[in-house]
């Protein structure tokens, strides 16, 4: 059964795109940036922190927890951002320890620094 999950960008149904989808026990999270941050203000370590909040709260939606992520993807706006944002990724899945790419690329929104993708994988729950 598929479940889409919505978020609260007002884009989704433009582009048609849902925050994430769970489909059995797999959950995919779509590419997520800092919204509702004052990004302006706030440094590539502050927005990783942000996303991963909302990352945490759309799995949980899902009916996921961070433990059951198995992989994420890391798209910076400044590649020497690498370090910090490694940190905070770190403090997240340091013990989890998810495959995870991490590239340097042109985001959408300029005042973005990071945005992060999400797979998760629940073990022994059926959808």
């Amino acid at each position: 059964m598929r479940q889409n999950i919505a978020g609260s960008s007002p884009y989704e149904p433009v582009i048609g795109f849902s925050r994430a989808v769970r489909i059995g026990n797999t959950v995919h999270v779509s590419g997520t940036g800092p919204v509702g941050l004052d990004t302006a203000n706030a440094d590539a370590a502050a927005q990783t922190r942000h996303v991963l909040g909302i990352l945490q709260g759309v799995l949980t939606q899902a009916g996921a927890t961070l433990n059951d992520v198995v992989r994420t993807r890391i798209f910076l706006a400044h590649a020497e951002d690498w370090e910090a944002v490694g940190r905070v990724h770190g403090e997240f899945f340091g013990a989890i320890r998810p495959a995870t790419t991490m590239v340097a690329v042109q985001l959408l929104d300029p005042t973005w620094r990071i945005e992060i993708e999400a797979e998760a994988v629940i073990s022994g729950k059926e959808g």
